[in-house]
């Protein structure tokens, strides 16, 4: 544990703006002389207290809900107190100088070392220190992030369930496995006259052989539950007039980019995130693609491709009305050459064919290509629904069940990890001439990159990554 976190710490706990509540949070050891200093009296444990909080004069800053909290049953595992006034900037901030002042008095009057160090908080300190204080684990930690900035209510639920521990009793689960396993190994090791035998008699594959089924269960609920937290980039490309803008106020259901039939309309990026089954879709609207002398369309071009690069899946958005024209189709050939060099070979590439109001069937289903392709109409939204479908699809999702828990790209690469040394460990398994050695590590590794998903094992500089992410206050 770093020095700084022996330090008292206090912060504004609410976001920044006007509102009817405001919180003040304070928490370290020995905090008794501040909650004299701001309430004038000593406050029973976890019960709400309606009182003024006073300045130094004694005069009312305001009045509101105190609640003390002493160690270990708090939030932090430390002493805490919070404060809950009126959410206005200014009344909070007075509360926030007010507890740096009272600190400072305390020490200076000679009966306050213990407040000795009082600071403003850290982005994510409060956090970090409840899990470095065992009282949530790490996955638990990122959960509580990841409930603040869902952005859709599956997402939401998701997050719930992990900040239970609906993913860390997943992954406890696993380790317990895995180290019996490793027990049986390490004991095969220490006495070699047992050799493979007394793994065999143990049912060890069997063993191993569970643990990776259950792995591979516990992977798939994590990358539908990374897919509900990061959701998936979709850009729309194509040529101009294809109808890209009117697609993505379609999928949006709301006016956000300029339609106009006048060629190069969009000029620049316009961005949406929608949500299909409670997937969050982040849609990029782009310049139509077509060489061109206006320098300003150029670099909408040029910002295009660079959107293109980027995409986990592209909507090639064909014109119907004007596909059967040589030039038109000429450009899309050239366009469809040019994704294929730049995007890798697992980047989706969604053919929509838009404007199917504006043709028979017969010419639709001739002119459409082959492939992975979808035909609708963005004007009058027939066809939408599949899109939708195609997308959820492409994006890897599947039907929601209530247990999908939220689960960040560190813990799918995690579990990756895991898979690959119990994989290696199999092998050894199998061999004629079992490495027990070999074996042994292979296991030792793997609960190693299991540790990593609930903090167990972990660096200071990736808790500093993960924790920066926090707002001040949580």
């Amino acid at each position: 544990m770093l020095a700084r976190h022996a330090d008292p710490i206090v912060a504004i706990a609410t976001a920044p703006g006007r509102g009817a509540v405001g919180i003040v949070r304070v928490s370290g050891k020995g905090i008794a002389p501040l909650v004299q200093a701001l309430c004038g009296r000593d406050l029973r444990p976890r019960e709400a207290h309606y009182l003024p909080f006073r300045d130094a004069d004694g005069q009312a800053i305001d009045q509101g809900l105190a609640l003390y909290f002493p160690a270990p049953h708090s939030y932090t595992g430390e002493d805490v107190l919070e404060l809950q006034a009126h959410g206005g900037p200014v009344v909070l901030q007075l509360l926030l100088a007010r507890c740096l002042e009272a600190a400072a008095a305390a020490r200076a009057d000679g009966g306050g070392a213990v407040l000795t160090g009082l600071r403003v908080a850290e982005p994510g300190e409060f956090t970090e220190r409840a899990f470095l204080n065992d009282k949530i684990d790490l996955a638990q930690a990122e959960a509580i992030a990841d409930l603040i900035d869902a952005s859709t209510a599956a997402a939401a639920r998701s997050a719930s369930r992990s900040l239970t521990g609906a993913f860390s009793h997943e992954i406890h689960a696993l380790r317990d496995a895995l180290i019996h396993l490793r027990m049986l190994v390490e004991a095969t090791l220490d006495f070699p006259e047992e050799d493979i035998d007394f793994l065999q008699q143990a049912d060890a594959q069997g063993q191993l052989d569970r643990l990776q089924q259950t792995l591979a269960r516990v992977r798939q609920r994590a990358q539908q539950g990374a897919l509900l937290r990061e959701g998936i980039k979709v850009v729309i490309a194509g040529q101009p007039n294809a109808g890209k803008s009117s697609l993505l106020n379609a999928l949006a259901g709301a006016e956000l980019a300029i339609v106009t039939p006048i060629a190069g309309t969009t000029r620049d990026k316009v961005q949406q995130t929608i949500q299909i089954e409670g997937v969050p879709l982040h849609v990029i609207d782009t310049a139509g693609l077509r060489e061109s002398e206006d320098e300003v369309e150029r670099i909408g071009i040029a910002r295009a491709w660079d959107e293109i690069a980027g995409a986990d899946a592209v909507l090639f958005l064909h014109d119907l009305s004007r596909a059967d024209t040589a030039d038109y189709a000429a450009s899309d050939a050239a366009i469809a050459a040019d994704m294929a060099g730049r995007l890798p070979a697992a980047v989706p590439v969604i053919d929509v064919w838009n404007k199917i109001d504006c043709v028979d069937e017969a010419t639709a289903a001739r002119l459409q290509g082959v492939g992975r392709a979808v035909r609708l109409s963005a004007r009058t939204g027939a066809g939408l629904e599949d899109l939708r479908r195609m997308l959820l699809e492409v994006a890897g999702w599947q039907a929601a069940p209530e247990g999908v828990y939220i689960a960040r790209a560190r813990h799918v690469q995690a579990l990756q990890a895991v898979a690959a040394h119990l994989d290696e460990a199999h092998m050894q398994l199998q061999a004629r001439a079992p490495a027990l050695d070999i074996l042994a590590e292979e296991l030792r590794l793997a609960q190693n990159a299991l540790g990593a998903i609930t903090g167990e094992f972990t660096s200071d500089d990736l808790l500093g990554v993960i924790f920066s992410s926090f707002c001040i206050g949580k």
